[in-house]
């Protein structure tokens, strides 16, 4: 199934030697297959995630890479040393992988400053490096105080810091900010970012929630049904999605049905898009045979509001989004798009409004039950 992709610069995923490697991974528990033919790389110092559904195995991958668990086939390597492969594991302490959990996990009776040096114990430099990561994460004046005196957010930091203390070859994030408030996890998630790359650390998140993911990771890899559907940028998931379950999962949007005129152009209900007015493959040529019937993929930011334009459709919901609305909007055949638009453009459920495309780009998939 055919993506088009946009012809515009696009962010690219990180380059650089593969530092951490993952080679056609399997899990499986008992009879149940977790995942398969699970392939990636990261070179050193760059920020992946991998996202998805619960359920979806992306938990398995993460204890797996960090030791927990064996694996069934393939091979998991940090700079050039093998650490997973059937009927071998590297113990957990000895992969130079750190973790940060999803409860944070700190010791209660510990204070700030012994809980992030837990993990330096014999080391002659433990008060140098506890300062330093307290001072990374923003927390130096927390050394004395105790877990529970500290906000979600101050924890997960200290549960960081204490990760990154023994500087770690990779580290891991397992749902780190599932505990927090909606609006604390985007902005937190944004400085926990920052750290590890004022850090240099190699990291590998995993999340259900893609706002996390894009705020945190240069590469993203989108896992269903135990298998890794496409391993991109953030920006290229959104707009060139390899497939129905991504076009999906990330961001939102509706699946408009058209038909394929030629080579250059497809008709719409909401207005026939032309070679001019979009991007269509790499050779600007439309790969379905016309007459193909095809479902496009409409983004909010693909549907404007425009009271001049002879399409109309009707409001049938609205969600209000401080500086925007975001409108679902029924087209004459009952057909459902999402349009955003500027909050002071305030429309009456049931009211008709004029509409037009404004896409640079196209996204289509031969028309099939999604």
């Amino acid at each position: 199934m055919p993506t088009l992709p946009d012809h515009h610069h696009t962010p690219a995923p990180p380059e650089g030697p593969p530092w951490l490697v993952v080679q056609d991974l399997a899990l499986q528990y008992g009879n149940k297959a977790i995942v398969e033919r699970l392939s990636f790389s990261l070179p050193q110092g760059a920020i992946a995630c991998l996202l998805g559904p619960s359920g979806c195995g992306k938990t398995s991958v993460l204890r797996a890479l960090a030791g927990f668990e064996p694996i069934t086939a393939g091979r998991i390597s940090l700079d050039g040393r093998t650490l997973s492969q059937p009927g071998r594991i590297v113990p957990p302490e000895q992969r130079r992988i750190g973790m940060v959990f999803q409860d944070y996990a700190l010791f209660p009776h510990l204070t700030v400053a012994q809980n992030v040096g837990f993990g330096l114990r014999g080391r002659a430099d433990i008060d140098r490096r506890v300062s330093e990561m307290l001072e990374t994460v923003g927390l130096a004046h927390a050394a004395r105080r105790y877990p529970h005196e500290l906000s979600g957010g101050q924890q997960q930091r200290v549960a960081l810091a204490r990760a990154l203390a023994p500087q770690p070859a990779v580290l891991l994030l397992d749902e780190p900010f599932s505990n927090l408030d909606v609006a604390l996890r985007e902005r937190l998630a944004g400085e926990v970012r920052d750290i590890l790359k004022a850090t240099q650390t190699t990291a590998v998140l995993v999340t259900h929630d893609q706002h996390e993911a894009f705020a945190m990771a240069d590469v993203v890899g989108v896992l269903a049904d135990g298998h890794l559907q496409q391993w991109d940028t953030a920006y290229a998931l959104y707009h060139q999605p390899a497939n129905r379950r991504v076009a999906n999962f990330v961001g939102q949007g509706a699946f408009v049905p058209a038909r394929v005129l030629d080579d250059h152009r497809l008709r719409l209900e909401v207005g026939e898009v032309q070679g001019d007015q979009a991007t269509f493959f790499t050779d600007d040529r439309m790969p379905f045979a016309p007459g193909t019937r095809v479902n496009v993929l409409l983004r909010p930011d693909d549907v404007v509001h425009d009271d001049a334009s002879p399409i109309q459709a009707r409001v049938v919901h609205k969600a209000f989004k401080g500086a925007e609305f975001l409108y679902t909007l029924a087209l004459a055949d009952g057909t459902e798009v999402l349009s955003m638009v500027p909050s002071h453009h305030d429309h009456a459920i049931g009211e008709a409004i004029g509409i037009r495309l404004d896409m640079s780009h196209v996204v289509a998939f031969e028309d099939a039950p999604a």
